[in-house]
């Protein structure tokens, strides 16, 4: 597909110049003569690249405020800004307000084809990014056969053609998000937009400028991700972290179904679906007061809860097969072989979760060619704990023969249980007991039935 360039300037002369130049140059061009029409080819198709004039037809700031449309719609679009009034201030501003670059009239022909040159060339290097980064995540399916797993799939299928607001709780890399991009690519809304918004990651001043947008005393429209997300999803990712003050403007909106933009006056009505995640415990943090009970209680329609890998064994074999399969195709490498079996893989506590795992795979495919020895190194190094294995190994030495082969057992037997997610039969099979037995050992323990 041709790059498409679209040159906005109410000078006809200047217009004619750049459509030959850039023409000439191998791109196909679109026109627009003032704001108006520049406002309708802008939304009617977006360009891959866009020349703009600051002063059109309706202000000083008519460039400004094209730029900030684009934007607005795709960030990632190259903006050359264009002014025969030009000054220093014009210019940073521009670049502020996300210009790709800024240049002055007269131009000269040669140095403004190098811009556009770069711009297309930047746009088709983070498009390029995106799509690899898009089909390698996009193409991510939630893999395990462990209840919680198959559970949460069950959950996702009946929930998708739904508008009701979801909750997802679980430990971080654990694959929260992956779940919330499941309902979103089953829902009725998967042509509409998917909206992250990290309430951990923003500054505290800047929430509610992310969330609602802004409108700038030039006229300027800031858009915030209940806009962008538009007829879409918006996930808040660890939701527990915004503020009270925040917190209580959400809920209005979540009432009102409106919100105005800071410093607007109109109200902008909402129609978004809105899914929630975080680590914590929701329910601990009401109580300590930090977050509104009624709030959550308006988020919480339903709530998903993703268990942390070390309470799913089950499903390590089967994400190592996965992510081998996904990250030797990525890396175009021959596929490398791991023990699923290996004790470190097993008996490790996974703080990082399916995202560590994931990582840990990754690494090994980066040092490849390996073999079985440098993989079963590898992973020992990545995954050995040595103050958590002293811990235990002089806990154990301070009791009696007796009790230290209990907690032994007890903890052996734990591992096995989770290894095959909760099975019973399996894991009598496995470690060489009758069923019967192995219920009365494991009562006899103190050990719960993992289901």
């Amino acid at each position: 597909m041709s790059t498409e360039i679209l040159i906005i300037d109410d000078n006809a002369d200047i217009r004619n110049i750049l459509n030959d130049l850039i023409k000439d140059a191998g791109y196909e061009t679109r026109i627009a003569a003032n704001y108006n029409q520049a406002l309708i080819e802008i939304d009617k198709k977006l360009p891959d690249v866009a020349i703009i004039d600051v002063k059109l037809d309706k202000g000083d700031n008519d460039g400004i405020k094209l730029l900030s449309h684009i934007k607005s719609k795709n960030k990632d679009i190259p903006v050359i800004i264009i002014s025969g009034h030009a000054n220093i201030e014009m210019a940073v501003n521009s670049l502020k307000s996300g210009a790709f670059e800024f240049i002055q009239k007269p131009f000269d022909q040669e140095r403004l084809m190098n811009f556009v040159n770069r711009a297309v060339e930047n746009f088709n290097l983070k498009n390029k990014n995106k799509e690899l980064e898009t089909k390698l995540f996009h193409s991510y399916e939630l893999i395990g056969d462990s209840p919680n797993i198959q559970k949460i799939r069950d959950q996702i299928s009946k929930l998708s053609d739904s508008e009701s607001r979801i909750f997802i709780n679980g430990p971080a890399g654990s694959g929260k998000e992956l779940v919330a991009r499941k309902i979103h690519k089953l829902s009725k809304r998967k042509k509409g937009p998917f909206v992250i918004l990290n309430g951990a990651l923003l500054d505290v001043k800047k929430y509610e400028l992310e969330l609602f947008g802004e409108e700038k005393p030039n006229g300027v429209i800031s858009y915030g991700a209940l806009e962008k997300a538009s007829k879409g999803i918006l996930l808040i990712d660890e939701v527990s972290e915004i503020p009270l003050e925040t917190q209580s403007k959400i809920l209005r909106v979540l009432i009102d179904q409106k919100f105005k933009r800071i410093n607007g006056d109109h109200d902008i009505k909402v129609d978004v679906r809105i899914i929630c995640s975080s680590t914590k415990d929701i329910k601990s943090e009401i109580k300590l007061g930090n977050f509104r009970e009624d709030l959550f209680h308006r988020l919480n329609v339903f709530q998903i809860n993703i268990d942390s890998l070390s309470n799913r064994i089950s499903d390590i074999p089967l994400l190592i097969k996965y992510f081998l399969e996904k990250i030797s195709k990525s890396y175009n490498i021959k596929k490398f072989n791991i023990d699923t079996n290996n004790q470190y893989l097993i008996n490790y506590t996974w703080p990082g979760n399916v995202r560590e795992l994931r990582n840990l795979i990754e690494r090994m495919a980066i040092l490849s060619p390996l073999t079985d020895e440098k993989v079963s190194s590898i992973i020992k190094e990545s995954l050995k704990n040595s103050d958590e294995d002293s811990y235990k190994l002089e806990n154990t030495l301070a009791f009696p023969l007796k009790e230290a082969r209990e907690n032994f057992e007890r903890e052996y037997l734990t591992t096995q249980l989770k290894k095959f997610g909760g099975n019973i039969s399996k894991t009598a099979k496995f470690v060489g007991m009758e069923r019967s037995a192995l219920h009365r050992k494991l009562k006899g323990l103190g050990v719960k039935d993992l289901n």
